[in-house]
């Protein structure tokens, strides 16, 4: 006989097998359970989350571990009952009337709707019900202070706020749905665990064939408006009017907000002259945003989720409320100094997250979680140790020869304990002695360069980023580049004199040359070296507009040119001295990455203009130096131009017959395409996804260097 006796069963059996984690709490409610009707360690469990977090399917999993316990169990929504005693009493029915024959298990989810009754609630009904009763309340909100004030309940409730799913929960969730592992970070990142989120990106993921799975494009909630639609209706519960809706927004936009801040980023023709108190009031009222010393800030889903949508709906709207906040922070970082300034410039960068030139370069889920400290005694031990990890002994010996002379140079990022997990150090060469400078062929490299292209003045600064690394990701993104990034920033702006700048940490320049290149450093050959590895060196003249206009730049203020030095990647020269100011708007800068996955959006829209003129391959030099100014024309160009260049190699004709047969010339389908070609679907997929890497490497090469 089969253990699925009912549809219940099945409903129960599917459940489990896409429910993961909520471990504490469902282990909480276990042990409660395993006491029996008798005294549990608590009488009410008070779950509180914002929208879309779990709290309806973590009801569920508790009502069939109370039933599968042989307590009976009722599951009840307040979306569904009338806020009045009676109603409450005839919706929970007679199982926990007075004189009820044994304590059951009651679980009322959407709490929020029962508040014209919480002091009913609390004060009677809940008193009245079987001594060995477990309740679970779940709301978006916390319990009301009242529950707490009350001696009472602060012994028989247990306060359970719920949070997103850890990212080994959330990996855990897709391959239980059957999302391939080459996706699980791209989802996780999208939806920071959010298990709404997860589900939705989940069904649209389902609903794709594996080709479009294969290259990892397109699942950001940026490119999912329905879902975003789906997630808003969740959150927009809680918002009475559009003035209220605008003040979500600019709180979603920036990293923290102040009542100050919501003033001036508020447009005030669009509303009373100040309402920023009364809306701040409300803001911090939310279930989703929390307040912290510094300020107000939402959840990460909700906070992306409303900013993706109005930059989708409005985006003029989006640009005013972002212009108003950069000004705002950037006059602030203008005048501050110290850990206030330090402050600032976080959230300067974090109001440009979205900027393609800075997305690879900040974690920004932990922007502004740690502060930068400076070089202790007993800190070289740490930095030594993973130099040496990471970069070999030869760099770890560098390192301790700037420690005992430029100590100031040293960045230090710590964990909770105070241990060193993290630095960066910036060298000034200008201070640096020619038998110091002898030691380290890096520090000699780029002070070579400089003596011999800079022009430099006797009071001239010459500043070198020689080390970034973090004890556990090097250089990836971390806690740890949040901090050195941004005292390396704050630094440059207290130095008035600088006049060079040099970048000569990273392993793998390549990786963060569209950063680089749009904060105005120019790739310096001349100065390259070995040492720990290959490095190569970028560099900027600061004395062109000197630090106001980098700043300026950096933010997207105004267009600005910058000094390039040394030679191409291909060899050529560049022109000395500023580069002349494009009068269109400032270049957009897409990481390797992104590029890649732009050129095959564009080639899968290629036959459809008004699409193709929204592809973030609009912004980049190559398609605005292209010469017609319509981004889809030229766009289309481009591809047409860099897919004939495979049909001129022999090596690349067969990659040029699956593009041309999939995208410039398409077939109804993709096995006809290879039927056409006379392929199998393995080899034509082969080919195709080979002839999209070359496309894609060749446009980035005329992007780079300016040639085609």
């Amino acid at each position: 006989m089969s253990d699925v006796a009912t549809l219940a069963d099945r409903l129960r059996t599917a459940r489990r097998r896409s429910f993961v984690g909520r471990d504490a709490e469902l282990a909480a409610f276990r042990s409660a359970l395993a006491d029996g009707p008798g005294r549990p360690p608590f009488a009410v469990m008070f779950v509180h989350g914002p929208g879309g977090v779990g709290k309806s399917t973590l009801l569920r999993a508790m009502a069939d571990l109370a039933e599968e316990a042989g307590r009976g169990a009722v599951l009840l929504c307040s979306r569904t009952i009338e806020a009045t005693p009676a109603a409450v009493r005839e919706a929970v029915g007679p199982a926990f009337a007075d004189g009820a024959a044994s304590p059951g298990v009651l679980l009322l989810d959407a709490y929020e709707w029962m508040a014209p009754v919480d002091s009913w609630m609390r004060n009677h009904f809940l008193p009245g019900l079987p001594a060995g009763t477990l309740v679970v309340l779940a709301g978006r909100k916390a319990p009301s202070s009242a529950w707490t004030a009350d001696q009472g309940w602060r012994e028989l409730l247990r306060t359970v706020p719920l949070r997103n799913l850890r990212p080994e929960e959330g990996a855990a969730l897709l391959a239980a749905e059957g999302v391939p592992a080459p996706l699980h970070r791209r989802v996780l990142d999208s939806t920071h665990g959010h298990p709404l989120a997860l589900a939705l990106l989940i069904d649209v993921l389902s609903q794709r064939d594996g080709a479009d799975l294969s290259d990892l494009s397109g699942i950001d909630l940026a490119d999912t408006p329905d879902v975003v639609r789906l997630l808003l209706d969740r959150f927009l519960d809680e918002v009475p009017t559009p003035r209220h809706r605008r003040a979500l927004e600019v709180c979603s936009h920036a990293l923290l907000t102040t009542e100050e801040l919501l003033r001036t980023a508020m447009d005030p023709s669009a509303g009373p002259a100040d309402d920023a108190h009364e809306l701040f009031e409300w803001l911090r009222r939310l279930s989703f945003v929390e307040e912290s010393c510094d300020g107000l800030h939402p959840h990460d889903l909700a906070r992306e989720v409303f900013d993706a949508d109005l930059r989708w709906r409005d985006q003029g709207t989006h640009q005013r409320i972002h212009r108003r906040i950069r000004d705002r922070l950037l006059a602030q970082v203008r005048h501050a100094s110290g850990r206030a300034q330090w402050k600032r410039i976080t959230e300067l960068a974090f109001v440009h997250r979205d900027s393609p030139a800075l997305r690879g370069l900040f974690d920004w889920a932990d922007l502004g979680a740690q502060y930068p400290d400076r070089l202790r005694a007993d800190d070289r031990a740490a930095i030594l140790a993973m130099t040496e990890r990471h970069e070999g002994a030869e760099s770890a010996r560098l390192a301790d020869h700037w420690i005992t002379r430029q100590p100031e140079a040293f960045t230090i990022v710590r964990d909770a304990d105070g241990a060193a997990v993290g630095y960066g150090a910036r060298l000034r060469l200008d201070l640096a002695t020619p038998q110091e400078l002898a030691v380290d062929p890096g520090a000699r490299a780029m002070w070579d360069f400089v003596s011999r292209h800079g022009g430099l003045a006797p009071d001239d600064e010459v500043a070198a980023v020689r080390f970034v690394m973090d004890r556990d990701a090097y250089q990836a993104t971390s806690r740890s580049t949040n901090v050195v990034l941004t005292a390396f920033t704050q630094q440059r702006l207290a130095r008035p004199g600088l006049a060079w700048d040099l970048l000569g940490a990273y392993h793998d320049g390549h990786e963060y040359e569209r950063q680089f290149l749009h904060a105005g450093y120019r790739r310096a050959p001349a100065a390259d070296f070995h040492a720990g590895g290959h490095r190569l060196v970028y560099a900027r003249d600061f004395r062109p507009g000197g630090l106001e206009a980098w700043l300026e730049a950096l933010v997207g203020t105004a267009p600005v040119g910058t000094a390039r030095v040394g030679a191409r990647q291909d060899g050529t020269a560049l022109r000395d001295g500023p580069a002349p100011v494009a009068s269109h708007a400032v270049t957009v800068a897409l990481s390797r990455e992104e590029f890649a996955t732009a050129v095959r959006q564009a080639f899968r829209d290629l036959h459809r203009p008004e699409a193709l003129a929204r592809n973030p391959l609009r912004g980049c030099r190559v398609v605005r130096e292209h010469g017609d100014p319509r981004p889809a024309t030229a766009i289309a160009d481009l591809l047409r131009t860099a897919a004939d260049a495979l049909r001129a190699d022999p090596r690349g004709e067969k990659a040029h017959r699956a593009v041309d047969r999939t995208y410039l010339h398409p077939a109804p389908t993709q096995e006809r395409a290879a039927e056409l070609l006379g392929l199998p679907f393995s080899t034509y997929r082969r080919h195709l996804t080979a002839g999209l890497t070359r496309v894609a490497d060749l446009l980035w090469h005329w992007d780079l260097n300016e040639t085609r």
